[in-house]
């Protein structure tokens, strides 16, 4: 009997596991850390054999192949012991897409990948179709296989997925733009990241779907590389030769081999230039498979967007706050600034993945009256910023911060929490960060 050792128990390991024992395999789940209390009682259920708190060498290193958490880098110890005796390592994406035969419609990209994804959903779903949503949201991608029977999956994918992925094949495409990311987990070199995301292209025919961003600079010089074996959609602002998705005279225009759709760009219920892309990539997604017109409409004018995504919290002496936190790097935030109206208090910091802050610098000197470092360390921040700002604070706590900015804004002015960084020195997750945001600006 083949034997799958799982790497990692949370969502996307504990699914895989449940799929690999559903399948008839041995199945063993090893968590370095504390697995929680939800994912001990699934695999229970599923009898289900794991260990925490450590990996049991002489029970991982006799798999036949071994499912890693994307989280897991490939520089952990226990995963270089793996690759040393040759023992396949891949990803739960890769492996739940052998057990299904349904349509993927895959979606990465630096920036706007969750918000395309659930708007995607959104239509897919409004319109009638039997669809799962899976990847960085949702349930498990295996999870579903194993228990649902969806004729279509819209799945995120980081780049870290991508990067256990081999077979697998999205049957559309979606990359939404490529800035540095990550660049802890890919040696500081850039071409590293970008190879990874346009992992989301491999295995596709000339039967499939590739949607990007025509107007990134990185997509396109990469373009010229490569020899795409698929139908290409590009979208952009501006009408070009081979755009299919654009801007002409205030109206969205969608023009797939299928139908060409057109609604006025302001009915658009997402705001600012980067939801437009979102819009733009999900519209052609859904009309690339059909979806009729009016379904496609509707949901692009009802969509309510995605938590902790420029999410509007509340207003407070004349001061609104905005809750940013999914910005885990410098481009989420300058889209988050480019949109802002009014002057801001910027709230920065966290884990820094390498970060380039020159590419906000223009906006903060522009938009920003003042800045809190919400972090352990903001000696990075402190060194860039300083003197280009005129109110800098420190905070330790989301408490402090929201007190700090609460003290620092004007009435008119936005408070906004885009911190640019991963949220792991002071919270849980990006989540976590944005609900405690959100809990004392309602306290206030």
């Amino acid at each position: 009997m083949k034997r799958i050792v799982i790497l990692g128990a949370g969502e996307s390991g504990a699914g895989a596991a449940i799929l690999a024992a559903k399948q008839g395999f041995d199945v063993f789940v090893s968590d370095f850390g504390e697995i929680k209390h939800q994912y001990k009682l699934l695999l229970d259920k599923h009898h289900i054999r794991w260990e925490e708190k450590q990996h049991t060498e002489s029970l991982i290193l006799n798999a036949d192949e071994v499912i890693k958490s994307p989280g897991i880098p490939d520089k952990a110890p226990m995963v270089k012991a793996l690759r040393e005796k040759k023992i396949p390592v891949i990803s739960e994406i890769e492996f739940a897409g052998r057990y299904t035969k349904a349509k993927m419609i895959c979606i990465t990209g630096s920036n706007g990948k969750t918000t395309t994804t659930m708007l995607i959903y959104h239509i897919l779903k409004e319109a009638g179709l039997n669809v799962g949503l899976a990847g960085n949201v949702g349930d498990s991608l295996a999870l579903q296989v194993a228990e649902k029977n969806f004729d279509y999956y819209v799945v995120e994918l980081s780049s870290f997925q991508l990067d256990g992925m081999t077979e697998f094949k999205a049957d559309i495409a979606i990359l939404m733009n490529i800035t540095p990311d990550h660049l802890d987990r890919y040696n500081y070199e850039f071409q590293n990241y970008i190879d990874s995301k346009f992992r989301i292209i491999q295995n596709q025919t000339e039967k499939d779907a590739f949607i990007f961003w025509n107007d990134d600079p990185v997509i396109r010089n990469e373009l010229k590389k490569r020899n795409i074996q698929s139908a290409i959609y590009p979208f952009s602002l501006e009408k070009e030769e081979k755009t299919k998705a654009f801007i002409e005279n205030n109206q969205l225009i969608i023009n797939t081999l299928n139908n060409i759709f057109t609604m006025p760009a302001s009915e658009l219920s997402l705001t600012g230039i980067h939801n437009t892309y979102n819009s733009m990539a999900a519209g052609l997604a859904a009309s690339i498979i059909s979806v009729r017109k009016e379904n496609i409409r509707q949901s692009l004018q009802d969509f309510q967007g995605v938590e902790h995504r420029l999410e509007y919290v509340a207003t407070v002496r004349d001061v609104k706050y905005i809750n940013d936190s999914k910005a885990t790097n410098v481009n989420s935030c300058w889209y988050a600034l480019q949109s802002m109206r009014t002057p801001v208090v910027l709230i920065l910091g966290g884990t820094d993945k390498g970060n380039d802050y020159s590419e906000i610098e223009e906006l903060v000197k522009e938009k920003v009256t003042g800045m809190i470092f919400l972090g352990v360390d903001n000696e990075k921040l402190h060194l860039f910023f300083d003197g280009k700002v005129e109110k800098i604070a420190d905070a330790r706590s989301m408490q402090e911060c929201v007190q700090a900015a609460y003290h620092m804004a004007k009435p008119g002015e936005t408070v906004l929490l885009s911190p640019c960084c991963a949220s792991f020195d002071l919270f849980e997750n990006y989540e976590d960060r944005g609900n405690q945001f959100k809990v004392c600006v309602r306290n206030l």
